[in-house]
Parts: structure tokens; C-alpha cells; sequence
């Protein structure tokens, strides 16, 4: 699926949920929620997927986990807190690059409105198109 259309979607998606049940839940709620309304729209989705990382030689298969991989080429950062901080940008940056991928979204459902907390990232240096 094209990425402008994958991300308007899972805008649209997050807009519906946050909607209907509001900022008040816990991060699992809204990952289980917006897993199940892609899983309907049969968007190829991932979740609480383990990664490694390989530093050198050594090798840790279970390094780091993503709340969401969708459609195998767009992470997905659920939050639901107070204010997103600059860590969490460069947590997502991480996990791109670690992914060779390049798009992510930060989505931050403790927000008046949804559209506020929709904040996209970029790896510009990822060796995928």
C-alpha cells in the first residue's frame, strides 16, 4: 500500500478510536483497539513484535520491542501521557534505523483532540524506498 495512504488511514483509524472511547485508557487499550480495526480492514499489521539488535558480535535476539509494524514498512508509537518528549522522537529514530525503514508515526492518544497528538517521522537514511 502506498505510505501517504497507509498513514491517512491509520489517521483515520486513531481519529475513530480516540472518538469513540476518548484519552482516558492505557496505551495497551489503544494498540489492542487500533490491531483489531486494521485487522478488519485487512491491513497487514504486527504487533508487540520482539527485535534484535546485533552490537559487534554479540547478538540480543529480544533488544527492543515495536508496538506496531504495519503493512512491514511503517512503525507505530502509541502513547498516552502528558506531553511527548524529545526521547520519544528519537526512540521511534531509533527503531527505523535498527529496521532499515524509513516511515513511523508517533501517535499520542492523551490529547483534546486526535489530530494533536499525530506526529510522523523520517529516516531519510534508510537504504528502503
Amino acid at each position: 500500500m502506498d505510505i501517504n495512504n497507509l498513514t491517512g488511514l491509520i489517521i483515520e483509524t486513531c481519529i475513530k478510536v480516540h472518538t469513540t472511547i476518548g484519552p482516558g485508557c492505557f496505551e495497551r487499550v489503544y494498540e489492542e483497539i487500533l490491531y483489531y480495526e486494521l485487522l478488519k480492514k485487512e491491513i497487514p499489521v504486527q504487533r508487540q513484535l520482539l527485535m534484535p539488535i546485533r552490537y559487534e558480535t554479540l547478538y540480543i535476539p529480544h533488544a527492543y520491542k515495536l508496538d506496531l509494524l504495519i503493512d512491514n514498512q511503517l512503525i507505530v508509537e502509541l502513547k498516552s501521557i502528558d506531553c511527548i518528549l524529545p526521547v520519544h522522537f528519537k526512540q521511534l529514530t531509533t527503531h527505523l534505523k535498527l529496521m532499515d525503514l524509513r516511515y513511523g508515526m508517533l501517535l499520542n492518544f492523551k490529547v483534546n483532540l486526535m489530530k494533536e497528538g499525530v506526529h510522523r517521522v523520517f529516516d531519510n537514511y534508510a537504504k528502503r524506498i
